[in-house]
């Protein structure tokens, strides 16, 4: 019964490696580079024809930024930890930073290069957003405004000006962002310099 269990565990983790890197917009020879795994042994992997070992998993858990359990869908151990499942929505992976209903809600979000498709109209609603970029570009429409973000920039806006963001591109973009449903503000402190 064991030998089973792990067995169905080990026959999941080609397909997740698979999602990770289309939802990420990475090619196999891209990821190839980045881990100094050879592409046939990643198609393979993900195709379930080779067994994920160790010392493959480790390097494909730190290029796709996830911990290593998620790759193998763990179960839980009591770790006080929050692990939300993500979800995709237009093309854009988000993993939920926050689990409170109401109020400030957080997301780590993956935009694929082109996603969302920049032929979108900007749109206006109900709220106010923050957005932090820790890798990649992120075009962001804000009214008449129309700037490139950058690892390390923020914005932030009121969602009832017409706006729209996506990834230009060449690779995937990782971006942070609070969202305040009734309009609150983040407050972003910086010292001045002396």
């Amino acid at each position: 019964m064991e030998d089973e269990s792990l067995g169905r565990v080990l026959d999941a983790v080609g397909p997740r490696l698979r999602d990770l890197r289309q939802q990420r917009g990475v090619t196999l020879a891209q990821l190839s580079e980045t881990t100094g795994i050879s592409v046939s042994t990643l198609s393979r992997l993900e195709s379930g024809q080779r067994r994920p070992t160790l010392e493959l998993l480790l390097p494909l858990a730190q290029a796709h930024q996830v911990p290593l359990d998620q790759l193998v869908d763990a179960p839980e151990t009591g770790d006080p930890r929050l692990r939300q499942r993500s979800f995709q929505r237009n093309g854009i992976t988000y993993v939920p930073l926050t689990r409170r209903p109401g109020g400030v809600q957080a997301y780590k979000q993956i935009f694929p290069p082109g996603v969302p498709s920049p032929e979108l109209e900007q749109r206006v609603h109900e709220g106010y957003e923050w957005m932090y970029v820790l890798s990649g570009r992120i075009r962001l429409r804000l009214g008449p405004h129309d700037v490139t973000l950058t690892a390390g920039e923020v914005a932030e806006f009121d969602t009832h000006v017409p706006h729209w963001f996506g990834n230009p591109g060449p690779g995937p973009a990782e971006v942070i962002s609070l969202y305040g449903p009734q309009g609150e503000r983040m407050h972003v402190r910086a010292r001045p310099k002396h």
